[in-house]
């Protein structure tokens, strides 16, 4: 790449990088979840906008549409730049997934788990099992990876974007927080296991059983360990008085573990972000001894290479050629219809009131990060097609909006979120949790 075709790639992450900062910063000036300032960004300087009202305008700050040598350096550039800012998202992901879970919570989170997970993950795969869904798959054209993506999608809950929301409005580390990301995080443990195995299962289409059975057998394996061993091993060679780069470097060595969970992932043919999301997740047990590191990763990926991969994710939206309004609003419709009334039962049987149950299901239909990522990751993989991932986007921003709404009225309006507490309740604990000692 010429120094005039890197200056002219530096101008664009220029335009798409401020974009995604300052509609972000709008976004959250608006009371809105600030990944949908990010992702309309992409939107505004992609093919939906640019690219369709003035496509030389667009071809001259980025030309990824043509066939010469410096489009296809950019789009290499590019894509590095897209997968490494998803990588950080679910290492950040996996990070927060510890000290979640109280004794006095775990009766609670596991009925809004099992029914508000489960039940509408069934739900979508028995009725699934009775449509067609030619019109939704993607280059594969394997009818079992799309319904189990479907299925995801309509199951799954945000755990960054609903704890940004969290963290706007103050209520971060309330009860009615804590429940919250613990099923958030319940959930995606489960939904991420279930992706791997519909994009092993898409990527084995064409290849004899026993090989499609080794390969789900590795990612389930390689899953497990993740969940279960890996951390205790990777907190022996933290603290280990050999391990140089922890005790010199700490932020390098939180990078390096990232890196190395991707690679060991890359040799069993396992998808990088379920390795992201098992390095954070090990990592998560040393935020005593990694604290300072952990934060100082998250910080940086957040203010430049995630907003860049959600920009991206945008970009990457064409909503004048791939776009149905139809499949959107009965997509949405449905979806959210399924998991509320599953999530809201949830919270009934766990001993919730109507209110309360009524608050808990909003916030666990905000699709978020975790939607944009499966819809991602399963495009990318040719289980979907280009309409269909342009729907669960949007789907993903529409809930993720709707939740920061609603929490904001209600909180607006005086009322708490969880019967027994007050507002200046939540955020006195909020704050207090917040500013006691570690």
């Amino acid at each position: 790449m010429s120094n005039a075709d890197f200056g002219s790639f530096t101008l664009f992450l220029f335009l798409l990088l401020a974009a995604a900062r300052i509609l972000g910063h709008l976004f959250e000036r608006l009371r809105q979840p600030k990944v949908i300032g990010e992702i309309l960004a992409g939107v505004v300087l992609g093919p939906s906008l640019l690219g369709h009202f003035a496509p030389m305008i667009s071809s001259a700050i980025l030309p990824l549409q043509k066939t010469s040598g410096t489009s296809l350096q950019y789009g290499a550039v590019l894509g590095f730049l897209y997968n490494f800012g998803l990588l950080l998202l679910m290492f950040a992901s996996g990070a927060e997934t510890k000290s979640l879970f109280q004794r006095e919570d775990r009766r609670q989170v596991m009925w809004l788990g099992a029914v508000g997970t489960g039940l509408p993950f069934v739900i979508s795969v028995v009725v699934l099992l009775f449509l067609p869904l030619r019109g939704l798959a993607g280059r594969v054209n394997v009818r079992t990876p799309l319904l189990l993506v479907i299925s995801i999608a309509v199951a799954v809950t945000s755990i960054p974007v609903i704890s940004k929301i969290l963290h706007d409005l103050q209520i971060l580390h309330t009860r009615f927080a804590r429940l919250v990301l613990a099923v958030a995080v319940l959930e995606d443990v489960g939904l991420w296991a279930v992706l791997a195995i519909a994009t092993a299962l898409a990527e084995s289409g064409q290849v004899p059983q026993r090989t499609i059975a080794i390969h789900i057998f590795s990612t389930v394996i390689y899953f497990g360990f993740g969940l279960a061993v890996a951390p205790r091993v990777l907190g022996a060679i933290t603290r280990a008085r050999w391990n140089v780069l922890a005790a010199t470097s700490p932020i390098a060595y939180v990078v390096v573990v990232l890196l190395a969970y991707s690679a060991v992932a890359s040799l069993f043919d396992v998808s990088l972000v379920f390795a992201a999301f098992l390095a954070g997740y090990g990592m998560a047990r040393e935020k005593e001894f990694m604290r300072e590191a952990l934060a100082s990763v998250s910080q940086f990926s957040f203010a430049v290479f995630i907003p860049i991969y959600f920009a991206v994710v945008g970009y990457k939206l064409d909503l004048s050629r791939n776009f149905s309004f139809l499949m959107l609003a009965v997509f949405f419709i449905a979806s959210s219809a399924v998991k509320l009334l599953s999530a809201g039962f949830g919270a009934r049987l766990a001993g919730f009131s109507f209110g309360d149950s009524v608050n808990l299901a909003t916030a666990l239909n905000a699709r978020g990060g975790p939607g944009i990522v499966l819809a991602s990751v399963a495009y990318d993989a040719g289980i979907i097609n280009a309409v269909f991932y342009t729907t669960l986007v949007l789907v993903a921003v529409l809930t993720s909006q709707a939740a920061g709404s609603w929490l904001s009225f209600v909180l607006r309006s005086g009322r708490p979120l969880l019967s027994g507490q007050t507002v200046e309740d939540e955020r006195c604990e909020s704050l207090n949790t917040a500013d006691s000692p570690a």
